[in-house]
């Protein structure tokens, strides 16, 4: 499975563009879309949007490889586009251990849905742009969604 347009503009979307390397909120270097820069990377003069494009298209695919290694059960395009979408903000690492993916791999597709809502803290304080992300890929996962809405 691919990230679908829409994945990849909510992606985009919440990472914002920057062309010259700046700190996340980890404090760990970044540019472009989110890319976190390796120890073999600099980009002293910065990088324009179609060289983001580029490393972007690397590390999404580097985020769908590990939904696809760890969830164990069927997903609709929205399900993997939001798990794609945690992957790359929070690493695969943080999905592999969560409470989130063990109860989707045993088929709680409703308990794994309001398990992505509880990533929405930075140092331990919610945080108002991880709480729209989150119910950004809620919207994509949908049903849940659609009956909080209704």
């Amino acid at each position: 499975m691919k990230l679908s347009n829409a994945g990849l503009e909510l992606l985009k979307r919440s990472e914002g563009f920057r062309g010259r390397t700046y700190k996340d909120a980890n404090g760990l270097p970044t540019i472009g879309y989110g890319h976190r820069l390796l120890q073999s990377e600099s980009f002293p003069g910065g990088i324009g949007e179609a060289q983001a494009a580029e490393i972007l298209v690397v590390d999404v695919r580097n985020a769908e490889q590990a939904v696809e290694r760890l969830v164990k059960v069927q997903l609709t395009q929205g399900q993997f586009d939001a798990l794609v979408d945690f992957c790359f903000n929070l690493g695969s690492g943080r999905l592999a251990s969560s409470t989130l993916l063990k109860v989707l791999n045993g088929g709680q597709y409703e308990a794994a849905a309001e398990q992505l809502q509880r990533w929405d803290r930075a140092g331990g304080e919610e945080n108002s742009g991880l709480k729209a992300r989150r119910e950004a890929e809620l919207a994509l996962w949908g049903g849940v969604a659609q009956k909080a809405a209704a």
